[in-house]
């Protein structure tokens, strides 16, 4: 296996300016700082990204963080800023820009700024287990709560009826009995390169999950989901628990 210290990784953060759910979320004041800021700050103090940059098709943005300590080398196409545009061509087009210019990465690191909790050391034992655990992807998860678990899910038919969504027949009979479950939080979307570039996807045939920490859980879509986080990092400052400390 290349030795670590060789492998370069990519940290790639993607801010579009019409978002549709929070407009304008990438700039907005989250309790005195720019959404976008808060996934600068842990990338620059993360050990293990070589390099960070910012794909945005807004110039007010793209401002905002060369400010912030994000490189903006490109402006992203506007036919790449849609509602319906896939994630993973962002990732190519940002990989194919760097790539041309003669600097190629080992590793992409999917940082969404709807993930303001995050921590750099999540970000980088993410990348730590990318390496030790010889995987093609790491994403950051939670648990499912226990009923909203696979085993416990139904859809319902046309006809009203229910069918197990794995489907099974009789269902789990106790919580004590359900298989852990786990969902993607949308903190870190971690890839070898050639998966990437190969299947158009962050997906390999190896998937870890790293289990985020509790208090570093959000993903922004809505006004409401905005507010519900101003006021838990309230309690949280109230409590104590700061940025140095998460760290």
């Amino acid at each position: 296996m290349q030795p670590e210290i060789q492998k370069k990784v990519l940290g790639l953060v993607p801010a579009r300016g019409g978002s549709k759910g929070i407009p304008r979320k990438n700039v907005r004041l989250l309790r005195g700082k720019p959404l976008l800021e808060y996934t600068a700050q842990v990338a620059r103090e993360s050990a293990r990204l070589a390099r960070t940059v910012l794909s945005t098709d807004d110039e007010e943005i793209a401002e905002l963080g060369r400010k912030i300590g994000l490189e903006v080398p490109f402006l992203r196409p506007a036919e790449l800023a849609q509602d319906g545009t896939p994630m993973v061509d962002v990732i190519l087009h940002a990989l194919a820009w760097v790539e041309g210019r003669g600097e190629p990465y080992d590793a992409v690191c999917l940082l969404q700024p709807t993930s303001p909790l995050r921590s750099a050391a999540t970000i980088d034992r993410c990348i730590a287990l990318l390496w030790e655990r010889a995987v093609d992807t790491v994403i950051s998860v939670r648990p499912v709560p226990a009923e909203y678990n696979p085993h416990w899910v139904y859809f319902e038919s046309s006809d009203g009826l229910l069918r197990g969504s794995l489907g099974q027949g009789d269902a789990v009979p106790s919580r004590q009995q359900l298989p852990r479950a786990l969902h993607r939080d949308g903190s870190v979307f971690l890839a070898r390169t050639k998966i990437v570039t190969e299947r158009h996807s962050l997906y390999g045939d190896l998937v870890l999950g790293y289990e985020s920490p509790a208090e570093e859980a959000c993903d922004l879509d809505t006004e409401e989901q905005w507010e519900a986080l101003e006021r838990r990092m309230d309690s949280m400052r109230a409590s104590g628990l700061t940025d140095a400390k998460r760290r």
